[in-house]
């Protein structure tokens, strides 16, 4: 019975996001708590809701934190034009062209990505092209997919989130790891710049190539509008990118808390282009909504994380994953532990599938002859889908850059999420990651 409401609990809130009748925020603070209660009534726990939603707010918090500042200080540096220079880069290479735009976005993603920071990741792909698409009419949700598929490839980094937990849980060597997840990386990188090339035919096709002069070129890169004009800081772009890449360097380098960096950078972003105090005031108002937004939904996603496990819903469903296989099928283990990874760190988080279910999946393999580095792989096939879940905190700052439906970005983002993940799987294979049988 907890299983079915576990599961129950998951499909309610993903039909009441996807069909808008709740918000994302209200959805996730409000659909776990009256299952929550339900459950109680029912006899199911004996647990203090309360106290359990808390628990969970203590491992989003920080995470909400990081996000409000992380945001306030993209916002900041878009503000003072330190991103003008690359989206009018690539409007000049784009030339009026979707489909070169489409596949700039892809290599972009893809080597911002290499930070291993999601919210980094979003916030400078989208502050260069979010401006191009509006300009070339484009679509949005197309700017959207590209990103989030292009980040979910590169997110198999080992310093990125699953990877570490991977190596972590099955005591892993990090090198060997990397060794077999680049040809996967390549491969799946590759894709999604064809994805990106049929993608931008289909909207050459649908808008043609604009055939810019170099006068039409300068309107384009040159901002008009004079309260941009006013808030604009050209002759401290050097300061903001010395500020900027020293703020991403320490976050790679992971010795100072992410948080911390982003509200120390934020307090100097202020100090260094709006040292008057009505100016860093207008520049915080004017973009805390969009940031407190996100933080919010963040926040919210820690009651709902919280309140899941709180209840022993999170192990149910993990129980459930494990259960249904049988044991006849234990040669194809590998391929099974890699199907499982999908929907399992879709509907749970990264931290409950890698922490919670993949060491009893792993300790099943061992009885068939599957090593601790084949089904690390494998766990890690499902990571295709996982960026889609809403669950991820940084997808609302994708979503609301954007302005991009979710629903409508989880179904298009998802067909092309199955081609990574088929990718991964056959690359698996052919390179002896992950034996199709044993």
């Amino acid at each position: 019975m907890v299983t079915f409401m576990a599961y129950a609990l998951v499909a309610t809130f993903l039909v009441l996001i996807m069909t808008k009748k709740l918000s994302p925020f209200a959805a996730l603070a409000s659909v776990p708590l009256l299952f929550g209660i339900a459950g109680q009534l029912f006899g199911l726990w004996d647990v203090n809701l309360g106290e359990a939603a808390l628990e969970g707010l203590k491992t989003t918090s920080t995470t909400a934190i990081m996000l409000l500042f992380a945001v306030l200080f993209f916002t900041l540096m878009i503000d003072a034009g330190l991103f003008d220079p690359l989206s009018n880069a690539m409007i000049r290479f784009a030339k009026g062209d979707p489909l070169k735009v489409m596949m700039a976005t892809v290599i972009l993603s893809a080597g911002v990505s290499l930070n291993g920071d999601g919210t980094t990741t979003m916030i400078i792909v989208c502050s260069a092209f979010v401006p191009i698409y509006k300009k070339l009419k484009m679509s949005m949700l197309d700017l959207a997919v590209l990103t989030i598929l292009s980040h979910s490839v590169l997110n198999l980094l080992p310093w990125g989130g699953p990877t570490a937990r991977v190596i972590t849980v099955l005591n892993l060597n990090e090198s060997e790891v990397l060794r077999g997840l680049v040809p996967m990386m390549i491969a799946a990188t590759i894709y999604m710049v064809v994805v990106a090339y049929f993608m931008g035919k289909k909207e050459r096709k649908r808008l043609g190539i604009m055939d810019f002069t170099d006068e039409m070129l300068l309107e384009m890169t040159t901002i008009t509008d004079p309260e941009l004009q006013a808030i604009r800081r050209p002759k401290l772009l050097w300061i903001n990118f010395i500020l900027t890449a020293a703020v991403i360097i320490l976050l790679i380098m992971g010795t100072i808390p992410s948080a911390i960096l982003f509200i120390v950078g934020m307090a100097l972003g202020l100090i260094i282009n709006y040292p008057n105090l009505k100016d860093q005031r207008a520049r915080i108002e004017a973009n805390l909504p969009d940031a407190g937004q996100v933080s919010m939904v963040v926040i919210a996603a820690g009651i709902f994380m919280g309140v899941l496990s709180g209840t022993g819903m999170n192990d149910a469903i993990a129980n459930s994953l494990t259960a249904v296989i049988p044991s006849s099928m234990g040669s194809y283990w590998g391929l099974i532990v890699a199907i499982l990874s999908a929907p399992g760190t879709f509907f749970l988080s990264n931290d409950a599938f890698y922490y919670g279910v993949l060491p009893v999946l792993a300790e099943s393999g061992a009885q068939y002859g599957f090593t601790p580095l084949q089904l690390g792989f494998a766990s890690l096939m499902g990571q295709a889908f996982h960026l889609l879940s809403p669950l991820v905190p940084f997808i609302y700052v994708l979503l609301r850059m954007t302005d991009v439906d979710m629903g409508q970005w989880q179904k298009k983002s998802a067909l092309y999420a199955i081609g990574i993940f088929i990718i991964y799987v056959v690359v698996g294979i052919v390179f002896g990651l992950m034996p199709l049988s044993v």
